[in-house]
């Protein structure tokens, strides 16, 4: 989805309407388009406004749904709203900026930290000194991270056993997951096994691994790409909690998905 933009002299928001009278989610074409709503001062400034969003975005992309009057901006707020409203922006995914009087805040979702970094000081450098910027944006993985954690929600991949044979319920996990792992993009996911401590450790680092790769084999035939995943068994080296009760080590016995580097 592109940026949904929503323009007013205290506010210019990304992807979602936060004026008073906020707006109906986007839908249909206009979820993949940028849609600058809201009030603006004048005639100039909505020209100046959809020129630098045409400019950035194309023409096709940029959807006006400006409104003009009933608002007293601060001094050289559409000049330096243009300012910000620059190429930079391409690089945020799923965003949200606000301009709040001299107040500017900016959520979404960017590669990398130093491109988090970049966008704002990049705003902070074209604005006047008068002008704030709030960094919301976040690293696109760390955001597929919790997708990956919150579709698992603490449930164990459950197997037979002592062996590497998914049980029914642990299949019906993996369905869920090989879902969430396209809804974030098909990302490199790297799959782990643990064991408890019962037993030969070289026998419950090799379990793991088996397990780990079962779990990798089941989401390729789910259609998740097997050079996307990648497998390690940890066996009892790692666990999340004591051992000393039946139900830790049931706790211990667990399949884990990280975002591999």
């Amino acid at each position: 989805m592109k940026i949904r933009v929503i323009v007013s002299a205290l506010l210019l928001a990304f992807s979602s309407a936060l004026l008073a009278q906020a707006a109906a989610p986007v839908a249909g074409e206009e979820a993949a388009k940028v849609v600058a709503s809201g009030m603006v001062p004048d005639e100039g400034s909505r020209a100046a406004i959809l020129g630098k969003l045409r400019d950035v975005y194309g023409a096709a992309n940029v959807v006006d749904r400006l409104e003009v009057g009933g608002v007293v901006p601060p001094p050289n707020w559409t000049e330096n709203v243009s300012k910000i409203l620059n190429s930079n922006l391409k690089q945020v995914h799923k965003g949200q900026m606000q301009v709040n009087g001299t107040q500017v805040a900016i959520r979404g979702n960017v590669a990398n930290e130093a491109l988090r970094q970049q966008v704002v000081s990049d705003m902070a450098t074209a604005l006047n000194p008068t002008y704030t910027v709030d960094n919301g944006l976040a690293v696109a993985g760390a955001s597929a991270q919790t997708v990956l954690d919150k579709t698992l929600s603490n449930r164990v991949v459950e197997f037979e056993s002592g062996a590497a044979t998914l049980t029914p319920v642990g299949r019906t996990i993996l369905d869920e997951m090989a879902g969430a792992i396209k809804q974030i993009g098909t990302p490199r996911v790297q799959v782990i096994g643990h064991t408890d401590s019962s037993g030969n450790r070289v026998a419950n680092v090799a379990l793991s691994l088996a397990r780990a790769n079962t779990v990798r084999a089941y989401l390729v035939e789910k259609g998740i790409p097997v050079d996307s995943l990648s497998t390690v068994g940890s066996g009892p080296d790692h666990p999340v909690t004591s051992n000393e009760t039946p139900e830790g080590r049931a706790k211990n016995r667990r399949i884990e998905f990280h975002l591999a580097n």
